[in-house]
């Protein structure tokens, strides 16, 4: 963190672009996805189809990226269990994580280091907005997929468009 902080300092850095947005123009099938239950998790493309979620991180590095984000926007088992896949918050988020790290490594060189950011998404239930769950819970996914982007090392975690009282 030292590192991104003295940069941020000396100069903009660049952020990559839309990771969903990406994703959904690579007209991805249910087999990408491990099958029809999972078709539309994002997240679970690190494990099904790292090759896509390297390559989209690769692309934003060649094109000058300096932060590429993690594709765990929806990585809390909160979403994640809507797809049956709340046993694999930690394998997913720090999977996500070394796809990330390891498109940085080809990129990187001692004047110009690179960056993973570890996304957190609002996930789909909200305190104040849908209701079904409580604070703790809401805390403790966040905390879950902390650990598992941190494994896999994240440089820093970005919560984005976090609309409720956390």
């Amino acid at each position: 963190m030292t590192r991104l902080r003295a940069l941020l300092a000396e100069r903009i850095l660049v952020l990559d672009g839309a990771t969903g947005t990406y994703l959904q123009g690579r007209d991805l099938g249910p087999a990408d996805f491990g099958g029809e239950a999972y078709e539309g998790c994002n997240e679970h493309l690190v494990l099904t189809r790292p090759d896509v979620v390297r390559e989209m991180h690769e692309g934003y590095l060649a094109a000058g990226a300096d932060i590429v984000e993690t594709n765990t926007f929806g990585g809390t088992r909160i979403p994640l269990a809507e797809y049956g896949l709340a046993d694999k918050v930690r394998e997913i988020n720090a999977t996500a994580a070394r796809l990330a790290r390891e498109a940085c490594a080809k990129f990187e060189t001692p004047d110009r280091p690179r960056f993973v950011a570890g996304s957190m998404g609002p996930g789909t239930k909200t305190i104040s907005v849908t209701g079904g769950i409580t604070f703790d819970e809401v805390a403790a996914a966040f905390a879950e997929q902390t650990v598992g982007l941190v494994e896999g090392g994240a440089d820093v975690l970005f919560l984005e468009t976090q609309q409720d009282t956390l």
